[in-house]
């Protein structure tokens, strides 16, 4: 796993928008990252380009904005390429006395991981002289093979940082590499340099410093940014057991620093929050697990999740495509983990009534209503087998919260959702197994979140267990158990 330094675009500067080229050579997969020195009366951080990041802004080096004087902002932007990019463009407010900009796009590539993360953390050197030293305000976690990146944004055009370093208690970096040193010199000008070193030893949490001994006494901002490959990732597998459930884990978490998880199952552009997967404090876990169990049938969908990590960056990683299909329709209770195969037979109506009362004003109606309800009505289905109708009457007996999921063979929209059951009618048919059920209902909100969907149940183990000594001799933790599919 190693992280490496690739190329350098051309500076372009201005007082107000620059586009930066791309270094030739850059290929997908790759990080390109932009770094722009400002200053401006304002202070304005520079816009966003379209289609990248921004990871973060910092202004310092005091006193009034001026020639070669006074504040100047660096900040950085980031976006994973594809292979057809284009030049980013960003700006400042036009039209003021000494503004400046400039910057340029370096790019970097990874030999392993799931993708790129990221993390900043800058100071300042308000004193003007050549001894440069920018305590930056946010720890950052170190650990070897880290890559990191130094910037500088310095107020004096000919001040170049020579002899740069970096420091943080307890780390060891590598000798610095040397890249880019160039002069700003629209407007009130400034100067941008970036060098790189990596992490050989050591690891923690600590807040860097930026060092340099400067060809010309001057101020600025110092910033360093750690670059890592991404260990984080989503994958989801069906499971055979029934009713159909997907497992969806979330790995790698440690590595990358993620304090909190959140988990969606995607269908077309709606996301839905997986069962007790919103906002998990993953803190000191590596892997984060949940059963989806309230999925649709007979469509593809995927799973996102959205990491947070230490220094309170988030990012989006997705699972790949995932399809559960049955031969019936499917009423179930997710937290229990049982369910029912049934058809749909009937869903005449759905009834909604208003809390309103009439009143007579002069000979004209006025009506003062409350809210509309949700749905009530009657479901008629049915069951083939005894089995089937047995279940059935198990969900019922014993639903979460009085609560069922009822989904067709193949989503539909107005029939898939939860129901709470106030009673219901079982017509058997006494010649064959066939039963027939009317299922009196309310439409109602899923269970409470804080309640997780059974990935399996007691009955799935003795279905393939017969002692606790076989099931102790195939599963050396609980973990192993809740990743292994039973229905097979």
């Amino acid at each position: 796993m190693t992280i490496s330094y690739q190329s350098t675009g051309a500076l372009a500067d201005n007082t107000n928008t620059i586009t930066p080229g791309l270094p030739a050579g850059f290929a997908a997969g790759q990080l390109a990252v932009l770094q722009v020195v400002s200053g401006h009366p304002n202070d304005s951080i520079p816009s966003t380009p379209s289609g990248w990041s921004l990871v973060g802004s910092f202004s310092g080096g005091g006193g009034t904005f001026g020639l070669n004087t006074g504040p100047r902002r660096l900040t950085w932007f980031a976006r994973e390429l594809t292979g057809g990019d284009s030049a980013p463009t960003t700006s400042i407010p036009s039209g003021s006395v000494g503004s400046v900009i400039g910057g340029r796009v370096f790019t970097l590539a990874r030999t392993a991981g799931t993708g790129w993360r990221w993390a900043l953390s800058s100071g300042q050197d308000a004193t003007n002289d050549t001894s440069f030293s920018a305590a930056c305000t946010s720890a950052l976690t170190f650990k070897p093979g880290d890559f990191v990146v130094l910037g500088y944004g310095l107020a004096t055009q000919a001040a170049g940082p020579g002899a740069p370093g970096v420091t943080a208690s307890g780390i060891t970096f590598a000798m610095v590499d040397m890249h880019a040193n160039d002069q700003v010199t629209s407007g009130n000008g400034g100067r941008i340099a970036m060098r790189s070193t990596s992490v050989t030893g050591g690891s923690g949490t600590q807040a860097p410093t930026v060092t340099a001994t400067l060809t010309a006494a001057s101020t600025g901002v110092g910033a360093v940014l750690r670059v890592r490959e991404a260990s984080s990732d989503i994958s989801a597998s069906p499971q055979s057991v029934f009713p159909p459930r997907n497992l969806v884990s979330v790995t790698g978490l440690e590595g990358d620093d993620i304090t909190s998880v959140a988990v969606y199952r995607q269908y077309g552009t709606d996301q839905t929050p997986v069962r007790a997967a919103s906002g998990i404090d993953t803190t000191s876990a590596d892997v984060l697990l949940r059963v989806d169990a309230e999925q649709p049938f007979g469509v593809s969908i995927n799973y996102a999740a959205t990491l947070t990590d230490v220094n309170g960056a988030s990012w989006t990683v997705y699972s790949g495509p995932i399809m559960s299909t049955v031969d019936c329709d499917v009423i179930s209770d997710a937290i229990r983990g049982t369910g029912a195969k049934v058809f749909i037979e009937e869903w005449a109506d759905k009834k909604r009534s208003r809390d309103a009362t009439v009143f007579n004003v002069g000979g004209r109606l006025v009506v003062v209503g409350r809210p509309r309800s949700g749905a009530q009505g009657t479901v008629t289905v049915s069951t083939d087998t005894d089995d089937d109708g047995d279940a059935l009457q198990e969900v019922l007996d014993n639903a979460t919260e009085g609560t069922i999921l009822i989904r067709k063979q193949v989503t539909l929209s107005g029939v898939d959702g939860h129901l709470a059951l106030l009673s219901d009618d079982e017509r058997r048919t006494w010649s064959i197994p066939y039963r027939m059920w009317d299922l009196e209902h309310a439409e109602t909100e899923p269970w409470p979140d804080s309640l997780e969907a059974a990935g399996f149940t007691l009955q799935d183990i003795a279905n393939n267990y017969s002692t606790l000594g076989d099931l102790a001799a195939d599963f050396a933790t609980l973990l192993a158990i809740a990743l292994f599919d039973f229905g097979t």
